[in-house]
C-alpha cells in the first residue's frame, strides 16, 4: 500500500475561476507542477477529489467535464506532473437538478471519494496528505483518517480555524504546502494549526 497527495482541483491545481469548464480558462496555480513531481518521487499516487456541482446545477455536462479534465492531464503530464486519478460529485443537497439533487458522502465534506480511491488504488489513508482550500476538504480528509491535512489561505481559513477539525496546517502558497509535507528537499519550519 502506498500513501497519496490528495488535491483539490479549482484554488488548488487551476486558479479559481467559477464553475471551470472551458479549457481556455484553464489557469493552473502557481508550483503545482513542482509539487505533484516532489510528491511522485517520493512515492505518492496523485488522487484528484473535486465538488463538480455546476454538473449538478445544469452548468455544464459531464461529457464537458470529463473533456477539460482530459485537457488538463494532457498539460500537467507534459510537465511531468501526472496524476493518477480523478475522483469528482456532481451533486448538491440543494442546487442540484433531478438525480443530482441530493445528499451523498461522496460529496465533500463527506469522505467518499477519498474512500473509494483508496479501495481503488489499495492506498494507505494513514500516511497519506491532502491540500485543500476550503474547510470542507478537510473536513473529508479528517473524516477519511488522513493525517496531513494543509489549508492553502483564502476566504476560509478564519472559519476552518473555529470549527472541530483535527490539526491542520495553513499555507499561503503551494511552494509552503510543499514544505510543510516535506515534498522539498530542505523543510523549512512550519506552524501547526489547531
Amino acid at each position: 500500500m502506498r500513501p497519496a497527495l490528495f488535491l483539490d482541483r479549482d484554488g488548488v491545481i487551476n486558479e479559481e475561476v467559477g464553475f471551470l469548464h472551458r479549457p481556455e480558462e484553464v489557469r493552473f496555480v502557481p508550483g503545482i507542477f513542482e509539487l505533484i513531481r516532489q510528491a511522485r518521487s517520493r512515492g505518492y499516487a496523485i488522487i484528484v477529489i473535486t465538488n463538480q456541482s455546476g454538473i449538478g446545477r445544469g452548468l455544464y455536462t459531464e461529457e464537458q467535464f470529463h473533456t477539460l479534465m482530459r485537457y488538463m492531464r494532457g498539460l500537467l503530464a507534459a510537465e511531468d506532473a501526472d496524476v493518477d486519478a480523478i475522483y469528482f460529485s456532481p451533486f448538491h443537497p440543494v442546487h442540484g437538478l433531478n438525480e443530482y439533487k441530493r445528499d451523498t458522502d461522496c460529496r465533500k465534506p463527506g469522505p467518499g471519494m477519498l474512500l473509494q480511491a483508496a479501495r481503488d488504488h489499495d492506498l494507505d489513508l494513514s500516511r497519506s496528505a491532502l491540500i485543500g482550500d476550503r474547510c470542507s476538504d478537510l473536513a473529508a480528509g479528517a473524516a477519511a483518517g488522513v493525517p496531513k491535512l494543509v489549508l492553502l489561505r483564502g476566504t476560509e481559513a478564519s472559519c476552518c480555524e473555529q470549527e472541530s477539525l483535527p490539526q491542520f496546517f495553513l499555507a499561503e502558497t503551494l511552494e509552503m504546502a510543499a514544505f510543510q509535507l516535506g515534498f522539498h528537499a530542505n523543510p523549512a519550519p512550519s506552524s501547526p494549526i489547531t
